[in-house]
């Protein structure tokens, strides 16, 4: 009987249409811990199952190695930097993702925080669930007439610019690659990392977390940022130094800061940045909204059927994997 490990712990929580398309494929074994698993844990509960849905989870070659049955690996989410993608290819393992499902909901969210942390939104919740009527001590600043600098013009960093745009924000952003149309329609304008950071009244973080981009933003960056510029991070914990961060929370050179995603999560609540001021914290929910988990879920489901089926999935991130001679492949060749 076909066997699917679920790891992810948010995939069926909220709708049940993923859970009922994998249902009519075979078991359905859930993740026993209720939390991201290490590669020890997840070496063992994929022994002997054939698809595996992972969240956070570590797949690396410790986990591949040891999975003699595993055909897909299908991540509930964009991001594929917890998998070993040259060990999966090696072993003839297809590895999918789910694509854009999120975009608009993480554009969504980073709105959100810009606002949230310029207006001290959730400062004035706080006191008046207190019973404080103290709305002056709140005084906060407008979006309108600033400059947000967008690390990544990916596909979120090009919705949160749309939306940014209706606010009369002045937008920088900086990428590998110039998009000229865009820049065009929005009236944006490409800058160097450098200038953005000198330029910039407050600045989004749209990249993935790679080797490239791990520490991204670090205490040589905060000194070169506008004294009293604001940080929003809505991509990956690890972009961003967060003892660096706390530092120039403390000092002042950064006015305040949103994120939505950590190093490690969960978090390490002796992390210096909870022990800071002038900062808004959310649970790395950015992409939780129904409209986005449907489609995160579903898609992510899809990927394992097609591959069960012997299809090939439209999203497969190790696309050499599909010309391997692994004799688990020779059904999608």
């Amino acid at each position: 009987m076909t066997k699917i490990f679920v790891a992810s712990r948010s995939f069926g929580k909220v709708v049940d249409d993923g859970f009922t398309l994998l249902r009519r494929e075979g078991e359905i074994i859930g993740n026993p811990l209720g939390r991201a698993l290490s590669s020890d844990e997840l070496r063992e509960s994929l022994r002997n199952v054939d698809a595996a849905l992972l969240g956070n989870d570590i797949c690396d070659a410790n986990v591949f190695n040891a999975a003699s049955r595993l055909k897909v690996v299908s991540r509930h989410g964009v991001g594929v930097d917890f998998v070993d993608l040259k060990s999966a290819t090696q072993n003839g393992i297809v590895v999918t993702n789910t694509p854009g499902v999120n975009t608009i909901a993480v554009a969504e969210h980073t709105m959100a925080l810009m606002l949230a942390i310029l207006r001290k939104i959730p400062d004035a919740d706080s006191s008046l669930k207190s019973k404080r009527w103290e709305g002056l001590k709140f005084v906060g600043k407008e979006l309108a007439g600033r400059k947000l600098g967008i690390i990544g013009l990916g596909a979120i960093g090009k919705e949160v610019a749309k939306r940014a745009r209706a606010f009369g924000i002045e937008i920088l952003y900086t990428d590998e690659v110039r998009d000229t149309l865009l820049e065009k329609e929005l009236s944006i304008s490409f800058v160097s990392l450098h200038d953005l950071l000198r330029m910039s009244d407050i600045i989004s973080l749209h990249v993935p977390l790679t080797s490239d981009t791990r520490g991204l933003i670090g205490r040589r960056e905060i000194s070169m940022m506008k004294v009293g510029a604001y940080i929003v991070n809505a991509a990956r914990g690890g972009i961003v130094d967060s003892d660096a961060l706390a530092e120039g929370l403390r000092n002042g050179r950064i006015a305040g800061a949103a994120i939505d995603v950590f190093d490690k999560e969960p978090p390490d609540f002796s992390s210096a940045l909870f022990n800071v001021e002038k900062i808004i914290m959310t649970p790395h929910m950015g992409a939780y909204t129904i409209e986005a988990i449907r489609r995160m879920d579903c898609m992510a489901a899809e990927n394992i059927v097609k591959v069960l089926h012997g299809e090939t999935p439209e999203h497969v991130v190790n696309r050499e994997v599909l010309s391997s001679q692994s004799l688990r492949m020779k059904a999608l060749l």
